[in-house]
């Protein structure tokens, strides 16, 4: 993976910029996008997520997903061979807009596509809306990004937080528990996820009796679940993903609570780490946009597909990136290949239907997902489902001009 040299930082630049140093005499390098000395440019691809740490499994599954679709159609849209600019930003918000500047000015990628973490996506998409450049967020479920970060060019393959969690809260009152600990990690999706729950959770006659969250990524639980034994809730409701939802997967089962305490969460709780997790994950309830074992034509293609390439289980990540290159091909042939026809590019994406191992979805006016929310359990080592907690559910988009 390419990472930023420690001595030296890569400025924001603007097209003022750019402007300006021309106008001082400065040299300026404009490369072509669409040609190159008679024959169509390549497409690139700026792959701006996790390669390394907590979120390095939702990364890799991502880029693996991404190039699956590529590559059932020969690698190229519209005649365009794509290239890849492969980027770990470390889940490193501090370090995300010189990353996102670095791809977009010094490699030049023709679209963007990051990230799993929070907040490195939103520094991501303030770089991408300054500079214009289409970007699709195959993961992060940051609220601000198809909210008051909302623009044409930027587009969510994912979910919001608050989308997948928010069902969960009337699932657990419909099995009759009334009173809840909610726990996640101290930082924008956390917060986010556990108050799309709590808010479903509470209009549907639930009480949070208590809230927990822990400084991302630190994944030492005993203390709270020592905590949670105390209290003694009806159920737990968390968001925790990758390697930390792995940790607490099995800590929860070694502390004593695993069927003493059912266990909620959004889907990202199990996925990518059930079979690690192995008997510590049984029982489990989770709310989510794909199942493994969703019943659809496309699903049953694409999971054999994407174990032949990646040599594991496909996981909703996988689905994501998948998709996200569905939405590119989608964009790309409707201008036959030319980037910069760009009004026609994002209105073809914004009023496609994604076909989809997840179940074909639309996007909203924000360019979210509309999508159904699937029931899931973990039952003899697998994920069951056991059916639609909330059918073709819309993210609202709070703060977004475009809605």
């Amino acid at each position: 993976m390419s990472k930023t040299p420690t001595s030296t930082r890569i400025l924001p630049i603007t097209r003022r910029t750019l402007l300006k140093g021309a106008a001082a005499g400065t040299a300026v390098s404009f490369i072509p996008t669409r040609f190159a000395i008679g024959q169509a440019a390549k497409i690139k691809v700026g792959l701006m997520v996790a390669y390394s740490g907590a979120f390095s499994g939702p990364g890799v599954s991502i880029t693996e997903g991404f190039k699956l679709r590529l590559n059932e159609i020969g690698g190229k849209i519209a005649g365009r061979e794509v290239e890849y600019v492969q980027l770990d930003d470390e889940s490193a918000p501090p370090k995300a807009k010189d990353n996102a500047a670095r791809l977009i000015q010094r490699d030049k990628v023709d679209v963007l596509v990051g990230s799993t973490h929070s907040g490195v996506a939103e520094a991501m998409v303030a770089v991408a809306r300054e500079e214009g450049t289409f970007t699709i967020c195959p993961n992060a479920g940051a609220a601000s990004i198809t909210g008051q970060m909302c623009a044409p060019n930027i587009f969510r393959s994912s979910f919001s937080n608050w989308q997948p969690a928010f069902p969960c809260g009337k699932v657990m009152v419909n099995d009759g528990h009334k009173k809840a600990v909610m726990m996640s990690w101290n930082y924008p999706a956390g917060h986010e996820a556990t108050g799309g729950f709590k808010e479903n959770f509470v209009a549907n006659g639930g009480t949070v009796v208590k809230e927990i969250f822990l400084d991302f990524p630190k994944v030492e639980f005993q203390a709270y679940l020592t905590e949670i034994a105390s209290i003694k809730p009806d159920a737990v409701f968390v968001f925790f993903a990758g390697a930390g939802a792995l940790k607490f997967i099995q800590d929860y089962a070694a502390a004593g609570l695993q069927g003493k305490i059912p266990l909620y969460g959004s889907g990202f709780i199990t996925d990518g780490v059930l079979k690690q997790a192995g008997a510590a994950a049984e029982g489990i309830k989770s709310t989510l946009h794909y199942a493994d074992a969703l019943d659809n034509p496309m699903n049953k293609k694409f999971r054999p597909a994407f174990k032949a390439v990646a040599n594991k289980d496909a996981d909703v990540y996988a689905v994501q990136g998948y998709d996200a290159a569905t939405m590119l091909i989608k964009g790309v042939e409707a201008v036959k290949g030319d980037l910069k026809a760009t009004k026609t590019l994002y209105a073809a994406i914004a009023g496609a239907t994604i076909e989809s191992p997840r179940g074909n979805f639309t996007l909203g006016k924000n360019h979210n997902p509309i999508q159904d929310i699937y029931l899931r359990q973990v039952k003899g080592g697998e994920e069951v489902v056991l059916g639609v907690a909330h059918k073709a559910l819309a993210d609202p988009g709070k703060g977004c001009s475009m809605m």
